[in-house]
């Protein structure tokens, strides 16, 4: 089976131009990660390699979808290639092609270019860390910055939900769900409240 993985940074980012050159290839089933690529914890991603069997083929459009952290693509990659004995595709990157050049020359070449790879997929996400910092730096300097834009909670919805929390109906995690905001977030606003 021929299987593809796609991976955006944010939910907000466009992941057409990843689908279009996966269908193009051909893929039997795509999954899809709306999540950062610094490590492997993401949902579909772990479905898909669950799901993943010898002598299936992954596709994934460029070495920096599967991933940003060099040690962990790597040992993502010989997971996939030697323990589960499926090939990889990355379609920028033609010299990436598992099920192509299996003989010692070709098995060199590609480890060598995914190492390569890798480390370049690392370095900009570090870079990118670095820019990001340095621009929030820069319009705190300033007195640009706000930060994040506090989330608006319908009240009513926050005071129905925290009566059903209560009184034992569901949990925590629940609450946050239903409400739209993070677990932290939660424990913050119901700490302020106590505060009050």
């Amino acid at each position: 089976m021929k299987i593809g993985y796609a991976r955006v940074s944010t939910v907000d980012q466009n992941e057409a131009r990843q689908m279009e050159a996966l269908r193009e290839e051909g893929v039997d089933r795509i999954y899809m990660d709306k999540k950062s690529g610094k490590d492997f914890n993401r949902p579909e991603y772990q479905k898909m390699i669950a799901s993943l069997q010898k002598g299936d083929v992954l596709v994934v459009h460029s070495i920096d979808r599967l991933g940003r952290n060099y040690e962990e693509i790597i040992t993502e990659w010989r997971k996939i290639t030697k323990e589960i004995e499926a090939d990889i595709i990355v379609q920028d990157m033609p010299l990436l092609n598992t099920s192509q050049n299996k003989d010692l020359t070709g098995t060199l070449i590609a480890d060598i270019v995914l190492q390569l790879l890798s480390y370049v997929a690392q370095r900009e996400r570090e870079n990118i860390r670095q820019r990001q910092k340095e621009g929030i730096a820069i319009a705190k300097a300033q007195g640009k910055y706000k930060g994040r834009a506090k989330k608006e909670i319908d009240k009513k919805l926050f005071e129905d939900t925290k009566a059903r929390w209560q009184n034992g109906e569901i949990t925590k995690i629940q609450f946050a769900e239903i409400i739209g905001v993070s677990r932290g977030t939660l424990y913050k606003i119901l700490g302020e409240e106590k505060d009050d």
